[in-house]
C-alpha cells in the first residue's frame, strides 16, 4: 500500500508539472502578458526538512517507565488506543506487579522540565529519560493532569547543555499545514515522520476536555508524548492517541492548552478548575429555529444543579450560552473548556438568551467537584513513586493510619510502616519485616513514607542508614539498611 501510494503522489505531482506549462501557453494568448519563465525542478521540489529536524531532535527523549501494572493509561474506549510501547515485566514477578514500557517527551527548559503524556508516567516507580546524545537521567514526576493526559517530569542529577524546543501557537495552524512527529516507536529512537495537519477540535470522547488535533503524520506505539513541530521547530502538540487498527489517524494535545496547564503543574503538581455546575447541550440550527433565537451558536443549559455557582447567579434551564467574557461560545464543550482553565473563585459575565432576549449574567465560577477521583489517583500515584525504595532496596511503605495505631498500641502516630519486603533483598537483611514502622533515620525523626522514601532514593550507594524502628507491642529497635 505504501509503494501504491508513493507511486500516486508521483503521478499526481508528473501531472502538475505537465499541467503547469499548458496553463502558461494559454495565458501567453494574450498580447498584454509577459513571457513566462521556465518552469524547473530545483523551483518545484519541496525543501527538505532536514534543517529543522536538526535543530530540534536533540531536545526529544525517550522515557523509559517502570510502573504498577494498572498504569499505563488503558482506557475503556474500544475505538481509540493510547500507544505506550512496552510490555510485561519479568516474568515470576508476580509479587512486584511491575510492567515495563517506553515512550518519547521533550525538553522545554534547560533546567530539566521534560513534557509527556500522563499515561506514560503514570503509577511510575522509576523514570529514566535517555537523550538524543546518548546521555541518561533518573526523572521524578513534577505534575500531572489525566483528565487532558499531560505530565511534566524533572531529570534528577547534574543537567547541563541541553537543548530545548518552546510551545508554538497551535491556534495558528491551519488544517493542511505541515506538521512533524519526532519520538520513539517500537523504541526506534528519534524516528522522524511528516504529514498535515488533518482536522482541528476532534473529541475522541477520551475525556470531557477533548480538542484534539489531528494528523496524519506517521505516529505508532512508543510515540506517546513526543512533539508535534510546526515548520518553525515549535511544539505544536503532543502526541497521544491514535485510531484503534487505523491509520495515519493520530492524535495530539494542542500547545495551547498545554502552556495554560504549564503554571499549575509546575507549581502545584495538578489542575485545579473552575466550575459552573450546569448541564449543558449544543445549540443547532433546528433547536434555534424552534427557540426563536437569532443565533445558531452556543451551548444550551439543559439543567442547573441546587447550590451551584450558575444557580446562585440566576442562570435557568434554557438559557442559551453564546459568550463568556467577550469570547464567543460555539458549542457546549467549548464553553466547558473555556472555564475549565479558568482560576475557582474568578467572576466572569456571562451573554445568555432568555426567552429570545440577550442579557449578561455575572457568576463567580466554583471549584470543579472531582468526579472522576482523579485527585485520588493522583495521591496513590504519588505514593506509588516514592515508593520507588522497593525498587532499590526492597521495601515497601506507607503511611501510618490512626486505626493502626489505635488498635496495636503504637506510640507515635507519625513514621512509614513496613508494609511489604522482597526475600533476599537489602530490607529483609536489615531484619526489616512487614508491621514495623520506621521512626527515624539517623537519630532524625521520620514523618511519612514519602519521606523515608525520599531518603532512601538520595542515599549514596555502599552508604549504611540506621533505622530506629517500632514493632507494635514489643518496643523499638535499631535496624543497618545498607544501600547498594
Amino acid at each position: 500500500m505504501i509503494k501504491r501510494l508513493n507511486a500516486s503522489r508521483r503521478a499526481l505531482t508528473g501531472a502538475l508539472i505537465v499541467a503547469l506549462p499548458v496553463l502558461a501557453q494559454a495565458q501567453t494568448a494574450a498580447p498584454s502578458a509577459p513571457p513566462p519563465q521556465p518552469a524547473t525542478r530545483e523551483a518545484q521540489a519541496l525543501p527538505s526538512l532536514a534543517p529543522l529536524v536538526e535543530s530540534v531532535k536533540g531536545a526529544v527523549v525517550n522515557v523509559d517507565v517502570q510502573a504498577k501494572a494498572s498504569g499505563f493509561g488503558q482506557g475503556d474506549n474500544p475505538f481509540f488506543d493510547r500507544f505506550f510501547g512496552g510490555g510485561e515485566g519479568g516474568r515470576g514477578q508476580r509479587r512486584e506487579q511491575i510492567r515495563q514500557g517506553s515512550g518519547s517527551g521533550f525538553i522545554i527548559d534547560a533546567k530539566g522540565l521534560v513534557l509527556t503524556n500522563n499515561h506514560v508516567v503514570e503509577g511510575a516507580v522509576a523514570i529514566r529519560v535517555r537523550l538524543d546524545d546518548g546521555r541518561s537521567f533518573d526523572a521524578e514526576v513534577v505534575g500531572t493532569d489525566p483528565l487532558t493526559d499531560v505530565a511534566l517530569i524533572r531529570l534528577k542529577g547534574k543537567v547541563e547543555n541541553l537543548l530545548t524546543v518552546k510551545l508554538g501557537d497551535s491556534d495558528a495552524l491551519r488544517v493542511g499545514d505541515w506538521v512533524v512527529a519526532i519520538g520513539n516507536p517500537f523504541g526506534l529512537a528519534s524516528s522522524v515522520s511528516s504529514g498535515i495537519l488533518s482536522a482541528r477540535a476532534r473529541d475522541i470522547h477520551s475525556g470531557p476536555y477533548d480538542d484534539f488535533l489531528q494528523t496524519d503524520a506517521a505516529i505508532n506505539p512508543g510515540n506517546s508524548g513526543g512533539p508535534l513541530f510546526n515548520l518553525k521547530g515549535e511544539v505544536v502538540g503532543i502526541n497521544t492517541a491514535i485510531v484503534g487498527g487505523g491509520t495515519g489517524i493520530g492524535f495530539a494535545v494542542p500547545s495551547n492548552l498545554v502552556k495554560a496547564l504549564m503554571p499549575q503543574l509546575e507549581k502545584d503538581g495538578a489542575v485545579t478548575r473552575a466550575w459552573l455546575g450546569i448541564g449543558i447541550q449544543d445549540l443547532t440550527q433546528d433547536l434555534a429555529k424552534a427557540m426563536q433565537l437569532p443565533v445558531n451558536e452556543g451551548a444550551i443549559v439543559s439543567q442547573v444543579n441546587d447550590n451551584s455557582p450558575a444557580g446562585k447567579a440566576g442562570m435557568k434551564a434554557d438559557d442559551v450560552i453564546v459568550a463568556i467574557d467577550g469570547q464567543k461560545v460555539g458549542s457546549g464543550g467549548q464553553l466547558t473548556r473555556t472555564v475549565a482553565l479558568k482560576k475557582p473563585g474568578t467572576t466572569s459575565t456571562l451573554d445568555v438568551f432568555r426567552d429570545g432576549k440577550r442579557q449578561a449574567l455575572k457568576v463567580q465560577l466554583g471549584t470543579r467537584p472531582d468526579r472522576e477521583g482523579v485527585s485520588a489517583r493522583q495521591r496513590r500515584g504519588g505514593e506509588e513513586t516514592e515508593q520507588s525504595s522497593k525498587a532499590r532496596v526492597g521495601v515497601s511503605l506507607s503511611n501510618v493510619d490512626p486505626r493502626i495505631v489505635e488498635r496495636t498500641g503504637l506510640r507515635s502516630e507519625q513514621g512509614a510502616l513496613v508494609t511489604d519486603v522482597l526475600p533476599g533483598s537489602p530490607a529483609e537483611r536489615a531484619e526489616l519485616a512487614p508491621g514495623m514502622v520506621v521512626v527515624e533515620v539517623d537519630r532524625k525523626p521520620v514523618r511519612n513514607a514519602e519521606e523515608l522514601a525520599k531518603i532512601i532514593r538520595k542515599a549514596p550507594a555502599g552508604s549504611t542508614l540506621l533505622l530506629r524502628v517500632e514493632v507494635p507491642g514489643s518496643g523499638r529497635y535499631l535496624r543497618a539498611l545498607h544501600i547498594p
